[in-house]
């Protein structure tokens, strides 16, 4: 598959004119075109509903495009449930997910009508106590534990994983949620990450299907959604294939028709929550060759660094790079791509196979538009990056503009120190 930026070098520079490099910019087409493939796939199911993982891209300016295709938001934050609120979405249009959970954002949650995904069992006690009564509506967060392995080979470890409740656990709390007269259940699981293949969501629609069927049958309770998460993931590399949303939707739905339609169970909602599937490929972030260093090593220095993406210093997670006007040169030079911190995983690439690199040549990033500008830090005092929309007719708009000193200093504001800030510096 050939990696395609989805905007030219002149309109990268014709943007960077106005809003200095590096920047993270987003592909307003390709965001609607995703969200008509994903509600036309899963278009079966009459309650279908896509809620969008706002940790993955929090814009309110990206979310309100989604809003417009039915989507709701998945959060895990107090700051992303005041988001989603903030923006219109209202009760169950926004789902929360989340473990370790502060009192304060049960509460919070509680007050909006947000869907709660309880993470453990003994998150049903603390709610009480904390909050107050249980809502009409409560899902729970699955983990069957072991190694969770599709037939092409794709596994992951959900043993391993701090999330979700054992077999056991998901069945006593669904008692529990029962006894203390709640009305309407969902359950949840994420037991892969990434996955580029069109196995995962029918493999774990057949587990979380099966499961709700025992759980049924077992307690006489009636579910009315099936939560399927995220995981259904994006290809980095060009070498791999892409997911086909059709065949993913087509697959839940035989899953569907072959374990729930015959248990009467015709009724039940399918919800997803697919940041990185919806937003990832069409974010890039662009920034400028500034140096080039030649040691054991050829490096080109740029001018963002892991604080505008983590994932390749965090993970060693690929992300491929095209040099912006140069598409179609050869691949002639071998280059470390990296930034400013003071941190040796400061790369973007390592022995990247790339065109010959001048100072001054623009490079995009592909696949920020899910977990990159959103894992952006501090370190080195590093400041954020801009994030700007590419829109449909060509135009763009400033959608986040970049930090400031005076933004990164703004906490210290118990110090006398800014009083003699010099704002002006390095200008």
């Amino acid at each position: 598959m050939d990696k395609i930026p989805f905007l030219t070098r002149e309109k990268a520079e014709e943007i960077a004119a106005r809003y200095p490099t590096p920047f993270h910019v987003y592909d307003e087409k390709g965001i609607r075109q995703k969200a008509r493939d994903v509600r036309e796939a899963f278009a079966w199911n009459p309650g279908f509903r896509e809620y969008f993982a706002v940790k993955a891209t929090p814009n309110p300016f990206l979310i309100k495009i989604l809003q417009e295709y039915g989507c709701g938001t998945d959060c895990s934050s107090l700051s992303e449930l005041m988001l989603s609120d903030a923006i219109g979405l209202k009760g169950h249009e926004i789902m929360f997910t989340s473990n370790d959970t502060p009192a304060e954002e049960f509460r919070y949650a509680a007050q909006i009508g947000a869907i709660i995904n309880f993470d453990d069992i003994s998150h049903i006690d603390f709610y009480e106590r904390e909050v107050g009564p249980l809502p009409d509506t409560v899902c729970c967060r699955y983990n069957p534990g072991g190694i969770y392995e599709l037939a092409n080979g794709i596994m992951d470890n959900p043993g391993d994983s701090k999330y979700g409740m054992t077999h056991a656990q998901i069945i006593e709390a669904y008692r529990i949620l029962k006894e203390k007269r709640v009305k309407h259940f969902g359950i949840h699981a994420f037991l892969c990450s990434n996955t580029v293949t069109n196995d995962y969501y029918p493999t774990l629609a057949r587990t979380l299907f099966t499961l709700v069927a025992e759980i049924s049958k077992e307690l006489g309770i009636r579910f009315d959604f099936i939560n399927l998460s995220g995981g259904v993931g994006i290809p980095y590399s060009p070498d791999q294939t892409p997911n086909d949303i059709m065949a993913i939707g087509q697959g839940v739905h035989r899953v569907y028709d072959e374990v729930l339609v015959p248990a009467g169970m015709d009724q039940i909602a399918i919800y997803t929550e697919m940041g990185r599937f919806m937003m990832g490929p069409h974010g890039g972030l662009v920034t400028r060759a500034i140096h080039a260093k030649h040691t054991y090593k050829n490096y080109i220095g740029v001018d963002a660094c892991a604080a505008n993406l983590m994932r390749p210093a965090m993970y060693g997670a690929y992300h491929h790079i095209t040099v912006l006007g140069k598409e179609d040169a050869p691949l002639t030079e071998v280059y470390d791509v990296t930034g400013a911190l003071c941190e040796n995983n400061d790369k973007f690439a390592i022995d990247r196979k790339l065109p010959a690199i001048e100072n001054g040549d623009l490079l995009f990033i592909h696949d920020t538009g899910a977990h990159g500008f959103s894992m952006g830090y501090n370190y080195n005092a590093r400041l954020w990056s801009s994030e700007i929309l590419l829109k449909e007719d060509g135009s763009f708009e400033l959608i986040r503009r970049a930090q400031t000193p005076r933004d990164y200093f703004a906490t210290f504001d118990c110090f006398d120190i800014l009083d003699g800030m010099n704002w002006e510096a390095g200008r």
